[in-house]
């Protein structure tokens, strides 16, 4: 495995159920088509700072997931929420412990003062590799069944590994989602099917971060860019659904980060980012 640098449930459902739910196919653009999925779901039972912690999500066609779950005191399944998918870097995997991942990144929990109606899932998988990316989509399939989701506001935003896992689900699902963040990661993912969705994609990273640098960021960057101007969109046209933010030296030393890699956690924090992701896509 390779090593990166740090970087309650409210229903009347029981604590263990059954639900049957085949999702929608894609309306933006040819990606893989979901198959019927039979659910079960056993609740955690520990809570920290609102979240409900180590749910497990059982389906026919992809491992367990384990996932911590925000959901606001004020759902009651009468009108949609947002909902905000929030994927971990190394040190936040299953492996290492349940719930390190919320104790130890900010995004879950910064993402609720942009919208007080907005459903936060957290998971905890096992790595940055196509299952995983797979265990992600069958995790928001899941979720859009069980709760009364908005559609158009279903945002996902991957640190570090966490990145590399977000980039190959948009890549496989694109119709998902309606914008992407990918924080101090690189590109795994395809990017045809994601330019095609025409899936606002925000990349933020340090421009010497320590793990991956800049030069896989920038060249996301411009694959994206350069299949937006096969087809035909104007600059205007782009910037408005695709960023490159790369931060110097100076905006982590600032901030007492010990490095940009493990400072990429301060992205959680920065309006401007965080603004993007939550604004209107």
């Amino acid at each position: 495995m390779t090593t990166l640098s740090a970087c309650s449930i409210r229903s009347n459902s029981p604590s263990s159920y059954t639900t049957n739910t085949t999702a929608e196919s894609s309306s933006k653009a040819q990606a893989t088509q979901p198959a019927e999925q039979n659910y079960a779901v056993t609740n955690g039972t520990d809570t920290y700072r609102g979240f409900s912690v180590n749910n497990i999500l059982h389906s026919e066609n992809n491992s367990d997931v384990h996932f911590n779950l925000y959901v606001p005191k004020t759902y009651d399944g009468s009108k949609s929420y947002a909902l905000f998918i929030t994927l971990p870097g190394y040190e936040g995997l299953y492996f290492q412990g349940v719930g390190v991942n919320i104790r130890q990144e900010n995004f879950g929990f910064e993402a609720q003062k942009y919208n007080s109606n907005m459903i936060i899932v957290a998971p905890q998988l096992n790595g940055w590799d196509e299952d995983s990316a797979d265990e992600t989509i069958v995790l928001v399939e899941y979720l859009l069944s069980a709760y009364n989701i908005d559609k158009s506001k279903v945002y996902i935003e991957g640190y570090s590994g966490g990145g590399e896992t977000a980039s190959q689900a948009v890549g496989k699902r694109p119709d998902l989602f309606t914008a992407y963040l990918q924080v101090s990661s690189q590109w795994d993912g395809e990017y045809e099917s994601v330019a095609k969705a025409k899936l606002p994609v925000c990349i933020a990273i340090g421009r010497d971060d320590e793990y991956y640098g800049s030069k896989k960021s920038q060249n996301a960057y411009d694959t994206l860019y350069n299949l937006y101007k096969k087809q035909s969109l104007t600059d205007a046209e782009i910037n408005k659904i695709l960023v490159l933010d790369i931060k110097e030296r100076d905006y982590f030393t600032s901030q007492n980060a010990p490095n940009e890699h493990g400072g990429g956690g301060l992205f959680a924090e920065d309006d401007t980012i965080m603004s993007w992701l939550f604004g209107e896509h």
